[in-house]
């Protein structure tokens, strides 16, 4: 990590730490009612305890690795990242093909485009019923509703994509007689990656999203389904160490989405040797 990346990251920390700092002096001076916004301690405190393992370790039941990660906070963020990770498979996995076919040819474009037009705006939440209808409870209809969560943003920015290809890249090819298939691969694919790249990520965004409200409605467990249930018994700071907890992995998914595109995209930027 460079000075750079450093000092960028401090940069980035002044604003929630004043943030932090006010909230625990308000709720030190008695502003704020403890049961609406309990202190940052309570909720760090709540926090750590949502973290560790609810029962005390016993060797003869079983490994202390095992005992260690028992905690519901870990279980709870395994059942959410299965469900985005399943989902936005299933969604980009069906996006991305017929992206590039609409992209690339117009009669395909002409079927599909008014279809999609009309099911784009329509929310994933507002499928709930049907989901449940449709799969029952459980991580069917959770996956369901992320997969469409997942599947327009990937479709809408791998079509403008490919669409969107410069016209000079396809008259030089052209102009040396290259196949149908061959302009495909090589000319409007990786000139499209930037925009597919781009939709991948605003796609595992929505995915994310996506689970928390499913999540409330549809199963057991997971982040969403811990945090409606410290609201049905008014535990506060359990809300927001869970919303907190959605906030950090979320954080970590869009860091490592933004270095995975960097890393891919250099050939596009011209650094590569």
């Amino acid at each position: 990590m460079s000075k750079q990346d450093w000092r960028q990251s401090a940069s980035g920390a002044v604003v929630p730490i004043l943030i932090v700092a006010l909230w625990q002096a308000s709720a030190m001076l008695g502003w704020v009612n403890p049961q609406v916004l309990p202190s940052p301690l309570a909720v760090v405190h709540k926090w750590i305890e949502y973290l560790l393992p609810l029962t005390a370790y016993d060797p003869s039941a079983q490994s202390w690795l095992g005992w260690a990660l028992s905690g519901e906070l870990l279980g709870d963020t395994f059942s959410s990242m299965y469900r985005v990770i399943v989902g936005f498979a299933i969604g980009a996995g069906l996006a991305l093909p017929l992206g590039l076919l609409m992209g690339s040819s117009q009669r395909m474009y002409a079927w599909f485009n008014p279809l999609m037009q009309v099911l784009r705006p329509i929310p994933p939440i507002a499928y709930i019923p049907l989901a449940i209808l449709w799969f029952g409870l459980g991580n069917a209809p959770a996956v369901f509703l992320i997969a469409l969560g997942a599947f327009f943003p990937v479709l809408v920015n791998t079509i403008a994509g490919v669409r969107q290809v410069d016209g000079i890249y396809i008259r030089a090819a052209r102009n040396l007689g290259v196949s149908q298939r061959t302009m495909f691969v090589r000319v409007m694919l990786p000139a499209a990656v930037p925009y597919i790249l781009s939709g991948v990520r605003i796609g595992i965004g929505t995915a994310f999203i996506v689970v928390i409200v499913s999540e409330m409605i549809a199963v057991n467990n997971g982040l969403g389904f811990r945090i409606l249930e410290a609201r049905e018994y008014f535990w506060s700071d359990k809300i927001i160490a869970g919303m907190i907890s959605i906030g950090l992995l979320g954080l970590i998914i869009d860091v490592g989405m933004n270095k995975l595109n960097n890393h891919l995209l250099r050939w596009h930027r011209g650094l590569e040797n």
